[in-house]
């Protein structure tokens, strides 16, 4: 089988949820199922300028073949004030409005369009739906069509320039079935053949990752040192990027909002790359872009990865810490990260200071209640998300795509609603004896209490 991954950028040094799963997709294909992989891509590394940066041309990367194109534009700078227009009432712009959106926000990369269009591919796949590589590409090619949306409920999404993008899809790939409610409430697709697939997690338990991640460790000691600004004191850890948008700055005021009310040795690490840091704090760390061995022993040795963002299709970072048995916190506004604690048991979540404060209370004190937690998430990781069991379903559904789009017999047993993969059993945690971390109504906006939308702080007697 031969398959073409069309995304906007691509490469080891892009940290991106959607980048990042597309990557390690495309590579697990080459490794488990000797697939012929190639990915048409831009020469850009930052999203915000989609600057060139790589040379154009063609490279190896793991077995992946990448073919790099320059852009004819990047972002332009009248992208902002448009945007900020159309996102206040995405659902009546207009068309016009909304394409000119897609061409100034960038990659324009007509190039792409053009290898696509003479792609040798099985099948062409989509890597998520925003940008112009997508848009302006899946609906004038005649290779079988796969797209992964990695879609959230942003304002973007409801603009009209969408819908021809998901009605062109023979295929969608959906991470979570939040996601997959979410574009089935949006768009008429319910009838589209649909892969609810979730993403791949490395297993932490095997031998070549658990020696990078104990080599990290053994570099840090036990003891402060320059690499390791927590040291040993415990700490709360923040994967992704340090970006107002992903939840870091509300992170960071919840925090210091925290350790006004509870002083003491706990400390926030933030890592990943900056692109707007919090406010300075003594207790909380911006340490910038980690390896991934250092991404494992930060993971290990957490108290909790606290997940902040409301706006997640998936959340990578979160199965990677249940993978290593430490508890997650997340936002209650994020669907996505919701279903996840639901369904596996494994994470408490915050929809202000008050519910914030009481995880970090319990998880800091309770380290029976960290056990549980984590063994919980540790589990539901292991039954849905290993890469063989991921790319095993993946193949096998990308070659039904492709055999029933040659037939081009929309009534066949392969079509329609009939390949839809839901394996998620809700709640599969035992009730034990701590109750349910994450009620499946989700929390009450009447349960907010301490931090305003201005970030201030409760008061001892305003707690319940």
């Amino acid at each position: 089988m031969r398959v073409a991954f069309v995304v906007p950028r691509y490469g080891e040094a892009i940290i991106g949820g959607a980048e990042t799963a597309a990557r390690t997709i495309a590579e697990h294909l080459v490794a488990f199922k000797g697939w012929e992989v190639e990915v048409l891509t831009s020469c850009a590394e930052d999203f915000v300028t989609w600057a060139d940066v790589y040379p154009p041309g063609t490279e190896m990367i793991n077995g992946v073949r990448v073919r790099r194109f320059t852009s004819s534009a990047g972002r332009n700078p009248s992208f902002h004030p448009l945007s900020a227009a159309l996102l206040v009432d995405p659902v009546h712009a207009s068309l016009e409005d909304a394409e000119r959106w897609i061409d100034l926000q960038g990659p324009v990369t007509p190039a792409i369009a053009d290898a696509a269009a003479a792609a040798d591919a099985d099948a062409l796949i989509f890597y998520p739906y925003l940008y112009f590589p997508t848009v302006r590409i899946i609906d004038r090619v005649t290779t079988p069509t796969i797209l992964h949306p990695a879609a959230h409920d942003e304002p973007a999404l409801h603009l009209p320039v969408f819908p021809p993008v998901f009605a062109a899809a023979d295929g969608l790939v959906f991470q979570t079935t939040a996601e997959r409610d979410l574009v089935q409430g949006v768009f008429p697709v319910a009838s589209h053949r649909q892969l609810l697939l979730g993403l791949g997690v490395d297993d932490p338990d095997d031998p070549a990752v658990d020696g990078r991640r104990t080599a990290v460790r053994n570099h840090h000691g036990a003891e402060a040192t320059e690499t390791s600004p927590h040291g040993a004191a415990p700490y709360l850890v923040c994967l992704g990027r340090v970006d107002p948008h992903k939840g870091t700055s509300l992170l960071a005021t919840l925090f210091a909002c925290y350790k006004d009310r509870h002083p003491g040795p706990l400390r926030l690490v933030l890592a990943g790359p900056v692109v707007d840091a919090p406010t300075a704090h003594p207790d909380i760390d911006v340490v910038g872009p980690v390896s991934e061995a250092e991404k494992w022993g930060l993971l290990t040795d957490a108290v909790a990865l606290v997940s902040p963002s409301a706006w997640e299709a998936f959340s990578l970072v979160v199965a990677e810490s249940w993978s290593v048995r430490t508890p997650v916190v997340v936002n209650a506004a994020c669907a996505a990260t919701m279903e996840h604690c639901r369904r596996s048991g494994g994470g408490l979540s915050f929809d202000g200071f008050g519910q914030f404060e009481a995880a970090v209370d319990l998880l800091c004190r309770d380290e029976g209640v960290r056990n549980r937690l984590g063994a919980r998430g540790r589990a539901y990781v292991d039954e849905r998300f290993r890469w063989p069991q991921v790319i095993d379903r993946y193949a096998a559904f990308v070659e039904s795509v492709v055999r029933a789009v040659r037939r081009s017999n929309p009534g066949s047993e392969e079509a329609g609603t009939g390949l839809l993969h839901n394996v998620d059993p809700e709640d599969a945690h035992s009730g034990e004896d701590l109750p349910h971390p994450v009620p499946a109504d989700g929390p009450g906006r009447d349960d907010r209490e301490g931090v305003s939308l201005g970030g201030e702080c409760s008061q001892p007697g305003q707690r319940r």
